[in-house]
């Protein structure tokens, strides 16, 4: 986190400006990459639920990523308070129905609209958490390009596939509240392994109950674990280090582009075309995200400029 200079050197345009757009823009690439690898994630987990179902799947991809984390990070299970395992219970948790609520909504509907309507989670969190009115401003632009990517309704679609995107949504909004604890409570992505561990833990006797074998057979576990590298270690690693140095209101406005990610996704990987009205759709998202970018890179050089 850069604070304010202590200098007496004369301002110019080309100094004060640098160090908040940078520690802005830094965050925000992070993020962009996770959603990139999420989308593509999650568009591979489409392809492998008629091998394994959808709670096969979510649990594969928990299991797979709490592996990788735990060898990776090697976290440390004693000198954490009650707080803090408590934070990355609830963490984990929210992770878990995440991942399962949305993996039984793109099991009844397609992919780009059951990520539209879960990105309301966000966007609610966005309104609820920002404290300056011109975010309300970019949230509702995104809210107008999330129901334009979804064709302007979604009467017919299957009622329990909406109900479970809403309420991943829900969870979304969660895991960005959670997320950003733990990250300031556990060191690198140490508390993001264990978060993991605890998903994988409640989720796996969930998907052995409706896939059984089928879990173990090695195509399956090889898709498995490309979903778990896409869809939860790359993104989640990459969102919790954002989350360290960015707004929740921001990081959750810039979710708005996940729709627009999702249906590239789809296209390439599912074969999935985009219409004129989704075009649109995706240039509001993207001029959403921006402009709750531009505010707060804006917000951090008013805060790092030293006084005249």
């Amino acid at each position: 986190m850069t604070t304010p200079s202590t200098s007496t050197a004369p301002t110019s345009a080309h100094t004060p400006a640098a160090p908040g757009a940078r520690s802005t823009l830094g965050p925000v690439g992070l993020v962009l990459a996770g959603g990139v690898s999420v989308q593509f994630g999650g568009a591979l987990a489409v392809t492998l639920m008629p091998r394994a179902g959808a709670l096969g799947v979510v649990a594969l991809r928990l299991l797979v990523a709490a592996v990788v984390l735990l060898l990776v990070c090697r976290p440390k299970v004693r000198g954490h308070s009650r707080a803090d395992w408590g934070t990355v219970v609830v963490f984990g948790l929210a992770m878990a129905a995440m991942n399962g609520l949305f993996y039984q909504a793109v099991d009844r509907i397609p992919l780009g609209p059951a990520v539209t309507l879960e990105v309301l989670g966000p966007l609610a969190l966005s309104v609820l958490a920002s404290r300056r009115a011109v975010n309300l401003v970019w949230a509702g632009l995104a809210l107008a390009g999330v129901f334009l990517l979804g064709g302007g309704g979604f009467d017919d679609l299957d009622p329990a596939g909406v109900a479970f995107a809403l309420g991943a949504g829900a969870m979304w909004a969660a895991y960005i509240v959670f997320s950003a604890r733990t990250g300031r409570r556990f060191p690198q992505a140490d508390g993001l392994a264990l978060a993991m561990t605890v998903g994988a833990v409640v989720f796996l006797p969930l998907g052995l109950a409706e896939s059984g074998t089928k879990l173990f057979d090695p195509v399956t576990l090889g898709l498995g674990a490309a979903v778990a590298m896409l869809s939860s270690v790359m993104p989640y690693t990459l969102e919790l280090l954002a989350l360290r140095r960015l707004p929740a209101s921001t990081f959750a406005i810039l979710m708005s582009l996940e729709p627009a990610l999702a249906a590239t996704a789809g296209f390439l990987v599912l074969g999935q075309s985009l219409s004129l009205p989704q075009t649109l759709a995706i240039g509001l998202v993207i001029v959403a995200s921006m402009g709750a970018v531009r505010t707060q890179v804006g917000r951090r050089r008013a805060v790092v400029a030293p006084e005249a």
